[in-house]
């Protein structure tokens, strides 16, 4: 991705101002929790006793990392900021997954990053559940964390117009590590200068579906075999940042969405897609039984090639039994969270399970009739 031209100087100038405005913390006292003694070897308790949304992405049961150095203890730890164009990845093109310097939790994907011009790793979007948002003790700015152990990262900037999805997060180059694409083990200990250990990525693929109200298609797919994590939002849309309220009038074109982040090794993007045609009515236009209006349209939002053909089979396959789908397929763009009180609705309050499976790919939308002698 690339910066619009006109826009590079006065971003470069917003970024170094936030440089210059983010305190130089204190390092840590002999009282104060040392980072070092718990990062070179962090077992699965340790990380899910650390603040941070542990169910949104899986924890590996064994994660080694190295001791942090005592610059990245001020970054992670204390909440400083690198200097500006001097980290090891603000320029990096490589392909591959960016982890957590702390704990290894995979954070964004190397697709997701762009060069913003500001001097920091930007990317326009995370790895579903991976990163946490948190107003920052300046009252301005919105802090992110690693989900999985906590650690600092830097913050998140929306509505610049940078990139289609609107959205830059900025981060310190020594709160990351690249795991290259192909590299191994034994290589990333040798090329990644920090030696730390490939660790797998279970949840690594993500999914955007919309069939009607979000609670029952979140709990539909929350408890379907190989789904990490299901969460609730808006997509397909124009407005930034859009509401329950905003998204009901149907004037900011946002379908209700469930973005699904699923292990590979477990689960399919087709085999996802298939639930999701067996849970919903893929035939109805712009509703879902009783629920009327756009956002409760059917679509699926693919993020490449690979998932439009394999959505497209699924179609024809529903068409040849005689199902008049309606489902559409659009490209994928942005996605918003919904509230907190949407998500895990069904779970917490026992209401909104209503999407239940139809084995529609066994049965014909139109049973053949038999004339009996």
């Amino acid at each position: 991705m690339s910066v619009q031209p006109k826009r590079y100087m006065k971003f470069l100038l917003a970024c170094v101002l936030f440089f210059l405005l983010t305190p130089s913390m204190p390092r840590a006292s002999a009282g104060e929790e040392n980072i070092s003694a718990i990062s070179n070897r962090i077992t699965r308790e340790q990380v899910m006793s650390m603040p941070g949304n542990h169910d949104a992405i899986h924890v590996s049961d064994h994660v080694s990392m190295p001791p942090l150095t005592t610059e990245e203890e001020r970054i992670i730890l204390h909440k400083g900021t690198e200097m500006p164009f001097s980290g090891r990845y603000w320029k990096e093109t490589a392909s591959g997954t960016y982890i957590c310097r702390r704990c290894g939790a995979p954070l964004y994907r190397s697709d997701d990053k762009f060069d913003s011009g500001c001097g920091w790793p930007s990317f326009d979007d995370e790895i579903p559940g991976a990163v946490r948002r948190l107003p920052d003790a300046d009252g301005q700015r919105t802090e992110i964390t690693c989900a999985a152990c906590g650690a600092h990262l830097g913050h998140v900037f929306e509505g610049e117009h940078l990139t289609r999805k609107n959205t830059r997060h900025c981060v310190n180059s020594l709160a990351l590590t690249l795991i290259k694409e192909g590299q191994n083990t034994s290589d990333a200990k040798k090329n990644a200068d920090n030696g730390v250990k490939t660790p797998n990525l279970p949840c690594s693929g993500v999914a955007y579906f919309a069939g009607g109200c979000f609670w029952g298609v979140e709990d539909a797919f929350s408890k379907t075999a190989g789904v990490c994590d299901a969460v609730s939002g808006y997509a397909g849309g124009s407005t930034v940042s859009p509401d329950y309220e905003q998204v009901c009038t149907g004037r900011t074109g946002h379908a209700e969405t469930v973005r699904v982040s699923f292990d590979p090794a477990r689960t399919s993007f087709e085999e996802l897609a298939r639930t999701f045609f067996e849970i919903h009515d893929p035939t109805q236009v712009d509703r879902q039984g009783p629920d009327i209006g756009t956002q409760y349209r059917s679509v699926i939002f693919y993020t490449d090639k690979a998932q439009k053909e394999s959505a497209e089979k699924l179609i024809a396959r529903l068409r040849e039994l005689g199902y008049d789908v309606a489902t559409q397929l659009v490209p994928f763009t942005s996605f918003y969270p919904a509230e907190d009180y949407h998500q895990d609705f069904a779970a917490r309050t026992g209401r909104g399970a209503c999407h239940m499976r139809v084995p529609r790919f066994e049965l014909p939308a139109r049973p053949t009739h038999v004339l009996l002698p």
